[in-house]
């Protein structure tokens, strides 16, 4: 049966649960979402501080593997993505970061005009209800609920706020808000102690809606193109391949992954890649795939003294006790995800901005997550947040159940491998100082022995991780290679939007799942024709003495006894 629809979402992730909210609050529009994946009705997917397993299973999640990364001894990295409603709002780590206000400054500087962080702010306001109430930076009436969790109770979290404080660097009341730089809590999108997801916050409360239509377990083959315009889609559902046509605009929001794979399966990007994989081409754009980067990290492990850490809430007795505390009153270690405090720093003078991130979580465990360490400890995760290497993804057929070739190029610039060096020995130094001297007990990853650049560089090689950021692949702006124009319109073509972190021109300075849904809530407004909120005039906090200082003042130093 052939239908039309005003619009057609393409994904029910972080940003299509916002648009298909959005679009759909006029009854006089109406809205079809196409999801490849099922419900998001899981105690695993619910719970947050089971984020671990919904993030590694095959039904909620994609499970792409990159190709063997050159600068990584060839290792293949796993890079998830969500497939659930919900998408990756609904396995990830449920950390709440906007990013530095000067991320998106940067964005409009690399030509996306008007998506400076003046007129970014009042979308993330809109979208937000933030626990303590709202300001001029925090919103306190919008659909996604944020928190501080459970308020950093293990003493671990102030003591690692305080070694930061110690080493020289400042605190920040609100790593959201004025202040990005410094060490803090962080912030993560629970309510009443269950995730909120852009299914619960957005997509579940429109369900309702006469005017939407939601269709799960539906891939997405390609889109329909008549001439240079967009007029729906083909997608399979039940065993039977299906078109349904839109009066207005397709709207992709597959994610940085799935965005560029589907319009390459369509016949729109790169002339070689599209005809490498036996791809009829009908619109040629360049960029198409092209521009992929990622946040990576490293573990950095040390062991500690006292028996406070959750490495004695691993064993099976253990996770069944906080599962049930959960399910009766959605509370207790089941309602975070542990994740309560972090920080950020520059990692030279000059810099204006942060560029090295840290999550601090009081649990050693294993690179594969599987088994603690025996014993008590802790770990910092970090690495660079302004990466320069970069990598793409290529479609290698019109099969949509073929992945396409992933490939991150971690590491493949001098900057990025410097960047780790920094963040292993900043680290080190934090950890270092007094405040951790109660729990401090030796360091158990990179280990003591690994000290000189070379060292470090082969760690990192053989440990590094992918934070689960990936974005830029159908960037946005007005040049050549831009895939999408500043008001996320495909270049070139007419009834065709990118609306995910795939537009993002360059990472921000933190976890994209607030930046996406900022995204999307002012994408919404673009495609409604809908006049945009008027722009935030507010002061943004800078470190004293960037200039001239890596940190605002001297580290403490021990007095030997």
């Amino acid at each position: 049966m052939t239908k039309h629809y005003d619009y057609i979402i393409v994904g029910a992730g972080s940003a299509g649960c916002v648009l298909a909210n959005r679009l759909s609050e006029d009854p006089g529009t109406s809205v079809l979402v196409l999801e490849f994946g099922g419900s998001d009705r899981s105690v695993l997917i619910q719970m947050p501080s089971a984020f671990s397993i919904p993030m590694n299973t095959k039904k909620f999640n994609w499970r792409y593997q990159t190709e063997p990364e050159p600068y990584l001894n060839g290792r293949r990295i796993h890079c998830p993505r969500g497939k659930v409603l919900g998408g990756s709002s609904s396995i990830n780590g449920l950390v709440y970061i906007r990013g530095h206000a000067y991320d998106f400054d940067e964005w409009e500087q690399l030509g996306a005009r008007d998506w400076g962080y003046r007129h970014c702010l009042p979308y993330f306001k809109r979208a937000e209800s933030y626990e303590q109430g709202g300001d001029g930076y925090r919103g306190d009436s919008g659909p996604l609920s944020t928190t501080n969790g459970n308020q950093m109770q293990n003493p671990l979290y102030g003591a690692w706020v305080e070694a930061g404080a110690e080493a020289g660097y400042i605190k920040t009341e609100d790593t959201n808000g004025f202040m990005q730089e410094g060490f803090g809590a962080m912030h993560m999108t629970v309510k009443n102690g269950v995730r909120c997801s852009t299914a619960n916050a957005y997509l579940r409360p429109a369900m309702g809606r006469p005017n939407l239509t939601v269709v799960t377990q539906a891939m997405t083959r390609r889109i329909l193109l008549e001439g240079k315009r967009a007029v729906g889609v083909e997608y399979d559902c039940g065993g039977e391949t299906h078109r349904a046509y839109c009066n207005r605009e397709v709207l992709v929001a597959s994610g940085p992954i799935g965005s560029p794979h589907l319009l390459q399966r369509s016949g729109i990007g790169p002339a070689g890649v599209l005809r490498q994989a036996g791809i009829e081409l009908h619109h040629e754009l360049p960029g198409v795939g092209e521009n992929l980067q990622d946040h990576a990290e490293v573990y950095i492990q040390f062991g500690c003294k006292q028996p406070l850490t959750l490495n004695s809430k691993m064993d099976p007795l253990s996770k069944l006790l906080i599962g049930l505390r959960w399910l009766l009153f959605k509370d207790g270690l089941g309602a975070t995800n542990h994740f309560e405090a972090g920080g950020f720093i520059r990692s030279e003078q000059g810099l204006r901005w942060p560029d090295i991130q840290f999550h601090f979580l009081p649990a050693a465990m294993r690179y594969d997550g599987k088994k603690p360490i025996k014993g008590h400890g802790f770990m910092v995760l970090t690495g660079p947040n302004k990466p320069k290497s970069r990598g793409h993804v290529r479609a290698r057929s019109a099969d949509p159940y073929e992945h396409p070739q992933i490939l991150f190029n971690y590491l493949q610039r001098e900057e990025d491998r410097e960047g780790f060096r920094r963040c292993v020995r900043l680290t080190r130094e934090i950890i270092g100082q007094p405040a951790m001297d109660p729990f401090r007990d030796g360091e158990i990853a990179p280990g003591p022995q690994v000290q000189s650049d070379a060292e470090i560089d082969a760690f990192v090689r053989d440990n590094l991780e992918s934070t689960y950021h990936p974005c830029g692949t159908c960037r946005m702006g007005e040049d050549e290679m831009a895939v999408v124009d500043s008001e996320l319109r495909v270049r070139g073509l007419q009834g065709l939007r990118v609306i995910d972190s795939s537009v993002f021109p360059t990472e921000p300075n933190g976890n994209l799942n607030a930046p996406t849904i900022m995204l999307a809530e002012r994408a919404a407004d673009l495609v409604r024709g809908h006049a945009l909120l008027p722009a935030s005039e507010v002061e943004v906090g800078l470190a004293p003495n960037w200039e001239r200082a890596q940190r605002s003042r001297e580290p403490v130093r021990k007095v030997a006894p």
